[in-house]
């Protein structure tokens, strides 16, 4: 067991390491993760599945180590060239996780979130249930947390925009049935707590500049300085009980802004959430592992 967490932590922090490239995305792949486990728990999964899902969302963009800066960071909107290469990072993303021993349990999400039900997704223009149960539900999540999150052309959608926008490709873009569940735990505000958060209790916080877009890692002390990851200017973090606030420092570090690293409590806290998953998902699995 200690071993199949090892392995998991791997996943976890390669996929943090590639979300700490794209400036616009913190916290996207939590977010994505806790969109997904609770539609998948809305359905009365047993929790091993919950729990795999969950993990499909977190590493559903693991591909986009693929997609150059320029692209991944681009200020506008992208070119339809530009559009070919972000589509290449779901096989990016299987062919990465291919030779990882514990690859089964999250390929399905890196590989097929982007199918639709209407066949006009990739890589490989799956329809309806052709596309496995997990791609289908990270495939909502991940689509509505673009939309409510800010990008470099547009501010972030209310809630309710986006829930009306899912709402109106059911049966195209959403698989209709599960897009319905979604839309009604986003009314009933079961996604409240997540849209516009970077980790449990942690509100992304505002660049002047770039909006809300500054993911504050949870270990970071009242004083210390953090860098907006998209232009670089700094700021200073006060801590007043949980509340945070960020006071311009009047520094700039380009360096420091976009230097990828790993969140260790954020991934404890995943593994620790994961650990049924790794008590009953295909005890074969870790047998063939380790013996």
């Amino acid at each position: 067991m200690r071993q199949a967490r090892e392995l998991l932590k791997t996943l976890y922090t390669m996929a943090m390491m590639v979300e700490a490239r794209d400036a616009y995305t913190g916290g996207h792949l939590w977010r994505v993760s806790r969109l997904s486990y609770a539609l998948a728990d809305d359905l009365g999964l047993p929790q091993s599945e919950v729990e795999r899902i969950a993990l499909g969302g977190f590493l559903h963009d693991l591909g986009k180590v693929g997609v150059p800066d320029a692209v991944l960071n681009k200020p506008d909107k992208l070119s339809d060239a530009e559009y070919e290469v972000i589509k290449t990072h779901p096989r990016v993303g299987a062919d990465l996780l291919s030779d990882h021993p514990l690859a089964e349990l999250a390929l399905d999400a890196v590989l097929r979130h982007h199918e639709t039900p209407d066949g006009r997704g990739y890589p490989q223009g799956l329809r309806d249930k052709e596309i496995p149960l997990a791609a289908r539900i990270v495939g909502i999540a991940d689509a509505f947390d673009a939309m409510t999150s800010t990008r470099p052309y547009r501010r972030g959608m209310p809630k309710e925009r986006a829930l009306a926008i899912v709402r109106e490709n059911l049966g195209t873009q959403f698989d209709r049935e599960l897009g319905e569940r979604f839309i009604l735990l986003g009314e009933a505000g079961r996604f409240d707590h997540v849209i516009g958060h970077s980790e449990p209790g942690i509100p992304l916080q505002c660049c002047q500049g770039c909006g809300p877009i500054i993911a504050v890692p949870r270990g970071m002390a009242d004083g210390e300085e953090i860098f907006c990851p998209s232009c670089a200017g700094g700021y200073r973090l006060t801590r007043r009980g949980p509340h945070l606030e960020l006071a311009p420092s009047g520094h700039s570090n380009p360096a420091l802004a976009r230097q990828p690293r790993a969140d260790p409590g954020l991934i404890d806290d995943l593994l620790l959430g994961a650990e049924q998953l790794l008590q009953t998902r295909k005890p074969s699995l870790l047998e063939r592992l380790f013996g």
